[in-house]
């Protein structure tokens, strides 16, 4: 023990009183607890408020039959003498009681303060716990499981405004039950940060007794068995030790052996266990019950072998009345090794060997042999024995939780784990609510008031908690919001009288009463993020929740917010990138009417890559598709395939064909690796590509690839072949040209552009998949749309690990009717003509409105071809939702529009020509031009 020399002072802003003071006053006019007011103190002022105690109008009950043989009593009295004796002359009240709050003893530091203190201050059998003596140091510590201090105000009763204390709990060393309550009262001006840790010293020396107390039960049960061995008739099989059995390197099989011996202990019966070992021998156990003289009722274990007895007699080497006092659990209950390094015993259990084995003390290292003719394995009470299995089980749980929870990044399933972790080894319910926000992948704001019923899970599914989906609002008394408030575990052992759990919601707490008894709420927290709370309930296992059970719920707790809090950061960043990849692709189709169109994206489960696709309208009514994927996943793959799409939409808007689109792309990718910096060998950025363009005049589509998977062509009657088109090197490479190819595609075919994502997976043949591809594809009359979902449905796999971008485009021919077109040689006085050729069509086709501005643009074009082309020109006319108005020739010069300056006879007609279009261009062929220009109509 230390002693305490701190001078008698008060600490902190609160010494006067008036921080507490005045909350306190607020509190009682039914006013909320203020912000300043420790979590503690506040909740168990809200616990006295919800029992109805006035602060000034009630009695303690007290006790006249309290047991003064109490092994609390016992084991205590030494150490209050001695902290007597440490403060002696002060005004220092030292007291402890039991589990129920009732004071078994008191000592004064000052004689004379017991005869001036009134009864309930100095006499044992009050019962100060928290639901009669409101908030106090004994009832707090109670409740709250831990070291309490409270501070004059702090105390609910007007008697106690004037003093403070610190309480702490102690426990059995062996079931780490609370056996009683050490508390240190004392005036608010004597109040020092140094009483901590003497009642911490104090409490641990009163637990040491008590584990003396129980290696005294210990020693009488190995008394008798000795003794009982030592008067054994002779001739009998043998009884052998672990070092008979010559086990050798298989440890594991001396740790089954251990094993077995405590669950035979613990089920407090006579019993017989046969046990297999690794080299096929077996083992039998036996167990068998002993009762001491004073009373003490255990069980020996012993190991089994048939065969002849030793040929040396066994004799007692030590007598049993030299066993140390100290003797009890293992070494390893103090941290030192066992006598047998391979055998660790439960603590409490004493631990033998066999020929020359010895028993192991708790307290003392020294080893004590066991005569030769014992051969004990294990011998200890059932209690002792349940604990240790109760604790190697919480290890077990542990380890199996390791292993079990975080096996996705999925916040849904991790808390879904840790709930199966738990059901039914921990706890028989458990419920977890999770904010909004972190189900989204986000902070929540407002983790205490915006919880959502996340998981129910237990081992029956008609328990009445809140469904999942729901929104929780828990009450300021609840164990839920009490956890989330103070950041640690929160137990209540009986529901029944927990106040403010039942006061939140009567109705539901009496339906839940039913089937639940016992409760631990942890909250959720990582990294200093507040992820939500678990509730643990018990309701088939009779047994309450204990302080063991609460840790082990909060490490479980613990590990299952990591766990979430990274899938939660995971599922932010997906959702970022998700939402740029997403406003990178076409928000919608275009309207145009050469194809009819349906496209997916579906990106993969583990991140989003860069897959893209696009519909692209083209002069002349043609129509570009396209579909691409950037290497790699995350957000550097999502940006890339947006500088890509755009820069590819660019290269198909300006009629690029697509082998030169795809030679465009392959620079453009190169360029972006050369002029990133960080980039190195293992980030060099590269993308595949397949783009298609198909004309409605003539039926027939060109395409090229850039190390992308080839289309499928679904024919109108239904035939789905992969046309063979040149590969192509993936965009990045360079140095090898791209080759475009033309097939022909009679109106209805489809054409189904992919990504690889949608066939390639490691665990299926590319081969096979694509014959699914190909069933799936065989059925001309589904529409687009449909086609795309029965794509996914038959062809995608379950989990793709990779993003799926799906384009399907039907392809509809324009009508011949819609087509005018002319030959004319270069000759300026044809021009007359071919305006009134066109003017006829137009009055065909009822488009008088549009004659006039159709008329000035082809006399325009018409005139520039014959002046600065060459070869023979020829003019079109295409009806579709537009006018459109095509000269072409046989020259690779193209015209540019520019400003003319008033002394210019010429230079007008292209600016004309662009005042009257909606849009114009040139798009080049393999021998010449075509210009055209689109009005509307």
């Amino acid at each position: 023990m230390v002693r305490f020399n701190g001078a008698p002072r008060a600490t902190g802003p609160a010494a006067g009183g008036t921080g507490p003071v005045r909350s306190r006053e607020r509190f009682l006019e039914g006013g909320p607890v203020e912000a300043g007011v420790r979590t503690s103190i506040s909740t168990s002022w809200q616990r006295c408020r919800t029992l109805g105690l006035s602060p000034d109008g009630f009695d303690l009950p007290f006790r006249d039959d309290v047991d003064t043989e109490a092994r609390i009593i016992r084991a205590a009295v030494p150490v209050l003498d001695r902290l007597q004796y440490e403060f002696a002359g002060s005004q220092m009240n030292i007291c402890v009681a039991d589990a129920s709050g009732t004071v078994l003893l008191r000592r004064f530091g000052e004689a004379s303060l017991a005869r001036s203190l009134p009864a309930i201050q100095r006499l044992p059998g009050f019962v100060f716990a928290e639901q009669f003596a409101g908030t106090n140091g004994i009832g707090l510590a109670l409740a709250e499981r831990r070291l309490i201090r409270v501070y004059g105000a702090e105390h609910f009763a007007e008697r106690s405004q004037g003093s403070a204390c610190r309480a702490l709990p102690v426990r059995d060393p062996l079931s780490g039950r609370i056996e009683g309550v050490l508390c240190l009262g004392y005036p608010r001006s004597f109040d020092d940060p140094a009483l901590a840790t003497v009642i911490g010293q104090a409490a641990r020396a009163i637990e040491r007794r008590l584990l003396r107390h129980s290696s005294a039960r210990e020693r009488a049960l190995l008394r008798v068995y000795l003794e009982a061995e030592a008067q054994a008739a002779v001739g009998r099989e043998h009884t052998i030790g672990l070092d008979e059995l010559a086990l050798g390197p298989h440890s594991g099989d001396r740790a089954i052996l251990m094993e077995k011996a405590t669950e035979l202990i613990s089920c407090a019966q006579r019993a017989a266990v046969y046990v297999p070992l690794s080299d096929g021998r077996c083992v039998t156990l036996l167990s068998r019950p002993m009762t001491s003289a004073t009373g003490v009722e255990g069980l020996a274990v012993e190991a089994v072998l048939p065969g002849p007895a030793p040929r040396d007699p066994l004799t007692v080497s030590r007598r049993i009345d030299e066993v140390p006092d100290r003797l009890a659990g293992p070494a390893a209950s103090r941290g030192g090794p066992p006598a047998d390094a391979d055998a660790v015993a439960a603590p409490g259990l004493i631990v033998t060997g066999g020929r020359g084995g010895t028993a192991v003390g708790a307290e003392d290292d020294h080893p004590v042999p066991v005569p030769p003719s014992r051969q004990l394995l294990l011998v200890g009470e059932p209690q002792v024995g349940q604990y240790a299995l109760a604790a190697r089980r919480r290890l077990e749980l542990l380890s199996e939780a390791s292993t079990r929870i975080g096996t996705t990044l999925d916040v849904r399933r991790t808390a879904q784990e840790l709930a199966q972790t738990a059901v039914p080894q921990l706890a028989d319910y458990v419920t977890i609510d999770l904010p909004e926000a972190v189900l989204r992948g986000e902070e929540s704001a407002d983790p205490h008031g915006d919880l959502r019923r996340t998981v129910v899970h237990g081992i029956r599914d008609d328990c009445p908690f809140h469904p999942v989906g729901k929104q929780v609002d828990y009450g300021p008394t609840t164990p839920q919001l009490r956890s989330l408030t103070s950041g640690e575990a929160v137990l209540e052992p009986d529901l029944k009288i927990a106040a403010g759990w039942l006061a939140h919601d009567p109705e539901h707490s009496g339906e839940l009463l039913a089937h639940v008894h016992s409760l631990i709420a942890v909250p959720l927290v990582a990294r200093g993020v507040v992820l939500g709370v678990a509730a643990f309930y018990r309701g088939q296992d009779p047994a309450p929740f204990g302080d063991d059970d609460r840790s082990l719920a909060q490490e479980l707790a613990s590990r299952a917010a990591l766990s979430i809090d990274n899938a939660r950061r995971y599922t932010h960043e997906r959702s970022m990138v998700l939402a740029l990849q997403r406003s990178l692709l076409p928000r919608g189709l275009p309207d145009q009417d050469t194809v009819e169109v349906a496209h997916r994206y579906l990106p993969a489960e583990s991140d989003v890559g860069g897959d893209w696709y696009d519909v692209i309208p083209l002069s002349g009514t043609r129509i570009g598709l396209m579909v691409g994927d950037v290497v790699g996943h995350g957000m550097l793959s999502a940006a890339t395939m947006g500088r890509l799409r755009t820069a590819a939409r660019s290269f198909a808007e300006l009629d690029f064909p697509p082998d030169e689109v795809l030679t465009h792309l392959d620079n453009l990718v190169g360029r972006l690796d050369r002029e990133d910096p960080t980039t190195d060998a293992a980030d060099i950025i590269g993308a595949t590509c397949l783009y298609a363009v198909y004309d409605p005049t003539t039926q027939r589509c060109t395409m090229a690839r850039a190390g992308h998977p080839p289309p499928a062509l679904v024919r109108p009657d239904g035939t789905v072949s992969f046309p063979e088109l040149p590969a192509g090197p993936p965009l990045g490479l360079g140095g090898l040209p791209f080759e475009a190819v033309e097939v022909d595609l009679p109106e209805g075919s489809q054409l189904v552009l992919y990504t690889d994502g949608l066939i390639e997976d490691r665990d299926r043949d590319v081969d096979r998949v694509l014959d699914q591809l190909r069933r799936a594809l065989a059925h001309p009359e589904r529409t687009p749309e449909e086609t795309c979902q029965v794509v996914l449905n038959s062809v995608a796999p379950a989990h793709p690990g990779d993003d799926i971008a799906l384009l399907v485009a039907r392809t509809h021919a324009l009508d011949p009717d819609r087509i005018a077109s002319w030959d004319l040689q270069p000759d300026p006085a044809l021009v007359s003509d071919v305006r009134a050729r066109a003017m006829r069509q137009l009055a065909d086709w009822g488009l008088d409105e549009a004659a006039f501005a159709a008329e000035l643009m082809l006399s325009e074009l018409v005139t520039n071809a014959i002046r600065h082309g060459s070869g023979p020109i020829r003019v079109r006319l295409l009806h579709d939702r537009n006018l459109i108005c095509e000269v072409s020739d046989t020259s690779n010069t193209a015209p540019h529009l520019r400003r003319a300056a008033s002394t210019e006879e010429g230079g007008r007609g292209l600016f004309l020509v662009a005042q009257l279009a909606q849009s114009w261009g040139t798009r080049y062929l393999p021998q010449g031009k075509v210009i055209w220009a689109e009005c509307g109509i």
